[in-house]
């Protein structure tokens, strides 16, 4: 980021106009029980870190870990799981092989020495070989012992703290919100049982965590017992299986999801898997994927799975409703973009004590909370901050997500919008909400007074 001294009018001409304005929402009079800097828009957390008991048994299960260059080998796996794409679709597949044909038989130089049973053969071998060369290859992965040791050091912190800041996001708007029952689906290691029981402890009497493979469902049980197989488990009522019930008469009041979207082999599993997951929900249905464009796609298809294409099996009646982050019910206007942009969020967290970690990281992830029914009727039309806020003195600069299904840019000033907002704006940070409402207003942002200095890109 430069930091350049324009005129006020080269910014503006450089600057996309706003269709509205900001105002501060007095419909619930927050301010007078709060300072601005408790407002309660204001969800980011300090840095996460992993309660004590799992930081222990993790580096009981890791120092008994014979993967060799373990540090390559986390290094390796992240890389990896960052750039992991969806499987490619049969007839996708199929799409590309018909316009790639096309294009060779334009281009095809006959060969007399072949006969044309060999010309077909041959203009078949290049088109797989570059198709080969050019589609992404899924493939699912294989969760051994050694590698769930490898994915625990690489994943355990940075899920947790991924995790953590989503629930909060439920927790600080919905106190009242006291979940007894819990279903993880790909749990893993079980961080979604780590970062629950540090919220709801108190009320959670049963979690039932779902994971394909035996092997992470003995390294989950045995980070819960603190590292040995004869200990006791840290949180009660935690159940492993390694199928996803599907029958909807069963119903948990917290839902979850967390980096397991991508391992699903086609759209298909993806609906299939997601509807269930739906019909589970008594409450809230909670995703969370990596921050990144494929991420957010698998979110936003999850999403239209959810609320446009029906379930056939209606047992709970109640519509579900966008939580979080989406201050609206529209479609992302972050996908309606010609250059795709995922929408996607920072938290801070305390990394494992291994040798090579710094004090602290950042985990950049994008998520989906989708409840039964609005149950934060009073402000879930606060826009969403989606890019980390500038603070220059006497004006700040603010990019959200508003409830009109909009991309907003705003130079929030106390002169233009009053001084509460301003002060509210410049608490906020990248993922927190913005107390206001939003108000139709044609004209562009006060010009800042001074001269002063411009971001530009």
């Amino acid at each position: 980021m430069l930091s350049l001294r324009l005129p006020f009018h080269q910014f503006r001409a450089l600057s996309s106009s706003t269709s509205s304005v900001p105002q501060l929402d007095h419909a619930k009079d927050f301010l007078s029980r709060v300072p601005h800097r408790n407002h309660p828009g204001i969800i980011h957390m300090k840095t996460a870190r992993l309660p004590q008991q799992a930081q222990d048994a993790a580096q009981v299960l890791l120092k008994r870990c014979t993967v060799r260059q373990l540090e390559e080998s986390v290094a390796s796996l992240n890389n990896y799981l960052w750039s992991r794409k969806r499987p490619i679709e049969d007839n996708e597949l199929r799409g590309k092989a018909a316009e790639l044909e096309h294009k060779l038989r334009a281009t095809l130089q006959f060969d007399s020495e072949l006969n044309s049973h060999q010309q077909e053969e041959k203009l078949k071998n290049q088109i797989l070989n570059t198709l080969r060369k050019n589609t992404y290859h899924w493939q699912p992965l294989n969760y051994t012992n050694q590698f769930g040791l490898v994915y625990l050091a690489a994943r355990f912190a940075a899920g947790f703290a991924a995790v953590s800041r989503v629930l909060q996001e439920i927790s600080q708007r919905v106190p009242e919100f006291k979940p007894q029952t819990l279903m993880d689906f790909g749990s893993g290691i079980g961080s979604v049982s780590w970062a629950a029981n540090a919220v709801w402890g108190n009320s959670l009497k049963e979690y039932v965590c779902v994971d394909a493979s035996a092997s992470m469902n003995t390294l989950s049980e045995l980070l819960l017992k603190g590292g040995i197989e004869t200990g006791h488990m840290h949180i009660s009522g935690v159940h492993f299986r390694q199928f996803l019930p599907v029958s909807p008469k069963v119903q948990y009041d917290l839902v979850f999801s967390a980096y397991s979207l991508n391992e699903l082999p086609s759209f298909t599993t993806r609906e299939r898997t997601i509807q269930t997951l739906w019909r589970k929900t008594g409450g809230f249905l909670v995703l969370v994927e990596n921050g990144t464009v494929e991420g957010h796609q698998l979110l936003m298809e999850a999403r239209n799975i959810v609320l446009n294409r029906g379930d056939k099996q209606i047992l709970d009646d109640r519509p579900p409703y966008v939580f979080a982050p989406c201050p609206h019910q529209l479609e992302c206007p972050k996908l309606a973009k010609s250059i795709q942009m995922p929408c996607n969020f920072m938290q801070q967290y305390q990394p494992l004590p291994l040798s090579w970690n710094p004090p602290w990281r950042w985990e950049k992830f994008s998520f989906l909370i989708l409840s039964r029914g609005s149950v934060d009727g009073n402000n879930d039309h606060w826009p969403r901050v989606i890019e980390p806020v500038l603070r220059r003195p006497r004006h700040v600069h603010c990019h959200t997500c508003g409830s009109d299904g909009k991309l907003h840019y705003d130079v929030i000033t106390a002169r233009r919008h009053g001084k509460d907002l301003y002060r509210c704006a410049r608490r906020c940070q990248w993922g927190d909400r913005l107390p206001a409402i939003i108000s139709n207003d044609n004209s562009l942002p006060d010009e800042p007074e001074n001269g002063e200095e411009i971001p530009a890109s």
